[in-house]
């Protein structure tokens, strides 16, 4: 067995730990960084790397919360980027040791801007420099970003809000993607939706989108294979231009918004061939080449649990491929400086 499979197996559990912290002994700074963002004007969020794709769920809850946030990649944030007065920033980082989260803590204080750090290293400069720190309170990856990806995304959401409904409802679809993973494995090993060297498309909606990135990210870092990543729509604008039947498509399906579209998207491009994944609740083994059925979660959470199949097909992947999706050929668990691979 692979770390990066050990790691997405313990995932669950993991997330259920950072849920119980965030709303246990963690929950009097997560109150505290929810009066930050509510006494002020603007709201920035970000991260970098698969740090910066949990933004996109992060600013999904914030959506949905009627709290309007800025989502700003940290490379660019630091150098381009002004935050106006009144401005609180989250910024996400598993180590709060990444080169441009570091770099963007001295603008943020010369400009009255508090932070909010949302990280696994309390002792790190992030932490050491933040107004409020949220701690994930989970075990790191072995190298592949896994867990806390995903619990940057969870503990980062629920600065939008909770309540013990919503905590309780997380912890149900929690424990149920546990229960799912040997079926989602069995999936994953029967299926021919899998190709070594076809170009792979990852689309999805919403929170999802999240998921999304991550999972191009994790075809990258783990199978070494290129991909892309696009909002559903955006992929109907122009890029479908390079359907055929060589192609292999991944699919997240929004419970609530486009379900039906979608759905008809899916079957216009198995019509040409083209062979899909698609991720979703409540959807028929016919509609795909490979359906990966996710467990109910809250309204808008379903990004929590959708991205673990996409994780277990990277790894598979990667040993399909030949490579070790345990070691980085090129990149540093850590980035610590702006220039060069």
């Amino acid at each position: 067995m692979t770390k990066l499979l050990e790691d997405i197996l313990r995932q669950p559990d993991e997330l259920l730990g950072s849920l119980a912290y965030a709303t246990g002994d963690g929950s009097s700074a997560l109150r505290e960084a929810a009066r930050v963002v509510d006494e002020s004007d603007h709201v920035f969020v970000t991260g970098i790397g698969s740090s910066w794709h949990a933004g996109m769920a992060v600013r999904a809850r914030f959506d949905a919360a009627g709290k309007p946030c800025r989502l700003v990649d940290a490379s660019e944030l630091v150098h381009y980027a002004p935050f106006p007065p009144n401005t609180a920033l989250i910024a996400l980082s598993r180590s709060g040791r990444s080169i441009e989260i570091v770099e963007s803590l001295p603008k943020a204080r010369a400009a009255g801007t508090r932070v909010i750090a949302v990280t696994n290293t309390p002792d790190s400069p992030l932490a050491d420099q933040a107004d409020v720190t949220l701690r994930l309170e989970a075990a790191f990856d072995h190298q592949v970003s896994v867990t806390m990806y995903s619990a940057l995304t969870l503990v980062g959401g629920l600065v939008a809000g909770c309540d013990a409904a919503l905590a309780d409802g997380l912890r149900t679809g929690l424990e149920a993607s546990r229960d799912a993973a040997p079926e989602w494995r069995q999936r994953i090993d029967d299926s021919h939706w899998f190709d070594t060297s076809a170009p792979t498309y990852f689309l999805a909606r919403g929170g999802s989108r999240a998921s999304c990135y991550e999972t191009r990210l994790m075809w990258e870092e783990a199978a070494k294979a290129p991909a892309t990543a696009l909002g559903t729509g955006s992929f109907r604008h122009g890029p479908q231009e390079v359907v055929t039947d060589s192609l292999r498509v991944g699919i997240w399906l929004d419970p609530a918004t486009l379900h039906d579209e979608d759905l008809e998207l899916v079957r216009d491009l198995r019509s040409l061939g083209t062979k899909v994944m698609l991720i979703g609740a409540d959807v028929s083994d016919e509609a795909a080449d490979l359906v990966m059925p996710v467990p109910h979660m809250p309204d808008g959470w379903q990004f929590l649990v959708d991205i673990m199949p996409a994780q277990l097909a990277a790894e598979h992947l990667s040993r399909l491929r030949g490579v070790d999706c345990d070691a980085f050929l090129y990149c540093p668990y850590i980035i610590e400086s702006e220039g060069g691979l």
